[in-house]
């Protein structure tokens, strides 16, 4: 039924009949101008995205929520998640059965067309736009705790390929040729080793250098947070080619093997959130080919901004959505409690501080679709980082302030694993310090602001 992205007329009109016409916000519409065509904005998500949403929502439902079901795989969801998640004898790392579950999702959703679908066609993609992918991400965090969509390991049945959009846009042709349908098919699989343990929004401070020496470089130093490092096949490793310590160009990208000599993993560090797949990586006089720049030497933070640019959008998507699946459960909560002879949720102290998220959430919701639609117009990202920032510090932060408010609403059963909000403050409170503290954020923001960076604009 779902092989090559087919779908029933049936399963569509199901979904149209029931959509509510509050769900139809804002968005990008053609319009013609003095005989130039151009985009503008609207309030009506694009008629593509609203049959995408059905057709996703139609999926699970008919696909993955049986596969939940089976084999007690519902613990991986429930108040056993983390436990059920993480292998506690090796280092915290995933469990096997964990990962096994994941990859059949990704699996079930690639033959049904939906998992490429941000990527360029050429790679088997639909050419999805930035603007669609965060709606999507949100409209998925806001149906809650599943496989659908697990924010923890970053597995979606709508991928996000952020390594592979580097290799899309920096790497050669031969390259992409090469590297992209292996990292698609999963027999590569690429970190991300950018931050250090003495630095890490400073990256222009790092630490690790690589000396060339005939066709090779030779690199040494350390990485910190290198998320994945326990499956992947490789790395790319930023590190210092050229020009001084707090200087932007002179940093380059590399593609190093994890099974080079002298490259080594120290620990795999727990966090506040289990399982734990986020590496200390030391490297000693590692030897790479000159051939595994990827980009132009001296010229690797562009590479790495693009990276970031594209999850902090999508984090701040699904930060909304996630926050907005906390608010939903603890409206239905409160409107079936009863205190003191009538429902808890007539108290103004519960409306109030949840009145108040909402209305956030709609303006949150607005600047992350606006940057998004922006960054679909063909507009340089460093244009438009202040707007990415503050998408997503703000973002990040609503969806833990939804979680902790949502939880005191409900109470004593709030504080209870039965409900999601633990989960979901465990996993969001680390966006508000990965891809750039939220420090950081508020500072790019000023930097507009002050005339620093470019004095910011409308």
């Amino acid at each position: 039924m779902w092989r090559s992205f087919r779908r029933t007329a049936r399963a569509r009109a199901r979904w149209h009949h029931g959509q509510r016409k509050s769900d139809q916000t804002i968005i990008g519409s053609t319009i013609k101008n003095d005989g130039i065509r151009s985009q503008t904005m609207d309030f009506v998500i694009p008629t593509d995205i609203q049959q995408l949403l059905g057709e996703l929502d139609q999926f699970i439902e008919d696909v993955i929520k049986p596969i939940e079901a089976e084999d007690d795989n519902i613990r991986f969801f429930d108040h056993r998640r983390e436990d059920s998640r993480t292998d506690w004898e090796r280092d915290g790392l995933p469990n096997a059965e964990w990962e096994e579950l994941l990859g059949r999702m990704r699996s079930e959703a690639d033959a049904a067309g939906f998992l490429r679908w941000h990527l360029p066609k050429r790679f088997g993609g639909q050419d999805g736009t930035n603007l669609g992918m965060a709606i999507v991400r949100e409209h998925l965090a806001r149906r809650g705790l599943g496989l659908h969509n697990d924010l923890q390991n970053e597995n979606s049945i709508i991928g996000n390929f952020p390594t592979v959009l580097m290799m899309e846009k920096y790497g050669s042709e031969e390259q992409q040729q090469y590297w992209i349908p292996k990292m698609l098919e999963g027999t590569a699989r690429i970190g991300f080793g950018l931050t250090e343990p003495l630095h890490g929004s400073d990256a222009t401070w790092m630490e690790t250098t690589a000396v060339r020496d005939g066709d090779e470089w030779i690199i040494s130093g350390e990485k910190y947070w290198n998320t994945g490092l326990h499956h992947a096949t490789h790395d790319y490793i930023f590190a210092r080619t050229s020009g001084s310590p707090g200087e932007g160009q002179g940093i380059t990208c590399f593609i190093v093997p994890v099974d080079s000599p002298g490259f080594g993993v120290e620990e795999f560090m727990w966090t506040f959130n289990m399982p734990t797949d986020h590496a200390h990586v030391r490297l000693t006089d590692v030897r790479v080919h000159n051939d595994d720049i990827l980009g132009e030497e001296g010229r690797g933070l562009q590479t790495a901004q693009l990276f970031v640019h594209e999850n902090r959008i999508r984090q701040a998507a699904s930060s909304v959505g996630a926050g907005l699946h906390c608010i939903d459960v603890a409206v239905d909560y409160v409107n079936n409690r009863t205190t003191f002879g009538k429902p808890l949720s007539q108290n103004q102290a519960i409306q109030f501080p949840l009145a108040e998220l909402y209305t956030e959430a709609e303006m949150i919701r607005a600047l992350i679709w606006k940057t998004a639609w922006e960054m679909d117009q063909g507009i340089d990202h460093m244009e438009i980082t202040d707007r990415v920032a503050m998408c997503n510090y703000r973002g990040n932060r609503f969806c833990c302030d939804a979680a902790d408010r949502s939880m005191q609403s409900c109470g004593g059963v709030g504080y209870g694993r039965s409900m999601p909000f633990e989960h979901i403050y465990r996993h969001h409170r680390r966006y508000r310090i990965t891809e750039g503290a939220e420090e950081i954020q508020i500072r790019k923001v000023a930097g507009k602001l002050f005339g620093y960076s470019g004095r910011a604009k409308g």
